[in-house]
């Protein structure tokens, strides 16, 4: 039943493993700005106009404003229906646009302890999205959110246990640390996750805000999630699973095979 050490994943899928990235980010958040700004414009000169006594243009502005409101509810909900649930595999990247930038995150490893799941996550900054003009400044990544699926039901980091986890492996980073263009860290979560719970997904997205209003957004209604598999850790010999005949349990004093925690790359 017990398994310190991670399993590594994101090595095996190689350097051409699939990536999920959010479609024409840009064009989405200028839609939403532009949108926004006519919909102030039309409000604000309505009222601006109903209060001068000018009822035909007042009934115009309204017009527009309820117009572009009225097509980009229409523009949200259509590409909701449209899009679809996928499950990345160990390795596949999900990016987030940070504007002038994208920051990808993949499962990097997994492991089984005492009825926990553990699951590291790496974060990292993909030098070929930003513009030669930005440099080399750091970025500090928006809030996001993590949850394991298990059975059709979510289940949250155990705040307990991933620190407890984190100080016995000396971990210290979190989601919230900055990073230059190329680097990359893992973050390790701990979930109360017992075996018989089944196959388990875990998701990693952007907290509900004003992300909701963004159009393909997998925040916005009805749309789809991007979720990562978790597989099942493989049994070794050094590190065995609770199905050996062993019991699971290394032996008194086994070194664990060596893992990256947290290094810069």
């Amino acid at each position: 039943m017990v398994q310190s050490s991670l399993q590594q994943l994101t090595a095996a899928a190689g350097p051409a493993s699939a990536v999920y990235v959010p479609p024409l980010a840009p064009l989405v958040v200028l839609a939403f700005l532009g949108a926004g700004f006519v919909l102030a414009v039309s409000g604000v000169g309505a009222a601006v106009a109903f209060a001068a006594g000018r009822a035909r243009l007042a009934r115009l502005l309204g017009g527009a404003a309820l117009t572009v409101a009225s097509g980009y509810a229409v523009a949200l909900v259509a590409a909701s229906l449209l899009s679809r649930e996928r499950t990345l595999a160990a390795g596949e990247k999900k990016y987030f646009c940070e504007l002038d930038c994208h920051l990808a995150y993949s499962v990097a490893g997994t492991a089984r302890e005492d009825g926990r799941r553990v699951v590291s996550l790496r974060t990292w900054f993909d030098p070929g999205t930003i513009a030669s003009s930005r440099g080399n400044a750091p970025l500090t990544p928006n809030p996001r959110e993590v949850w394991l699926e298990l059975g059709g039901r979510r289940v949250a980091p155990s705040a307990a246990a991933t620190r407890a986890w984190r100080e016995r492996h000396g971990e210290r980073t979190t989601l919230s640390d900055s990073l230059r263009p190329g680097e990359s860290y893992e973050t390790t979560f701990v979930f109360e996750a017992p075996k018989v719970a089944g196959p388990a997904r875990l998701f990693v997205g952007d907290p509900e805000g004003l992300e909701a209003l963004l159009i393909g957004h997998e925040n916005s209604p009805l749309h789809r999630r991007v979720f990562f598999e978790i597989p099942e850790p493989r049994a070794s010999a050094s590190a065995p699973c609770g199905d050996g005949p062993d019991g699971g349990r290394r032996a008194e004093g086994a070194p664990a095979p060596a893992v990256d925690r947290g290094r810069r790359s």
